[in-house]
């Protein structure tokens, strides 16, 4: 099934290179993942550091970092991760 992914900031900077630009340009990624995925194994997919990982929005709704491996996306779901906010 089909999902989009959204990441933003640094956390592009873990993504293939072949993809990171997509990324950075603020475009979504349309990613195939398997039926049953949860957001904690999309997460881990893309070897996204969990200390960098601040915010999850699944179709604009807030999950809790303690929720992601209990949540299971759907097909067309689109999911966006920020990092923590950093700078003065």
């Amino acid at each position: 099934m089909r999902i989009t992914l959204s990441l933003f900031a640094t956390l592009c900077d873990h993504l293939p290179s072949e993809v990171a630009g997509q990324c950075r340009a603020g475009n979504g990624l349309t990613v195939d993942v398997p039926a049953g995925t949860s957001v904690q194994e999309l997460i881990d997919r893309f070897n996204l550091p969990l200390r960098r990982v601040h915010l999850v929005l699944v179709n604009g709704d807030y999950i809790s970092l303690q929720a992601c491996a209990g949540h299971v996306l759907n097909a067309d779901d689109e999911v966006s991760i920020w990092p923590p906010i950093e700078g003065g």
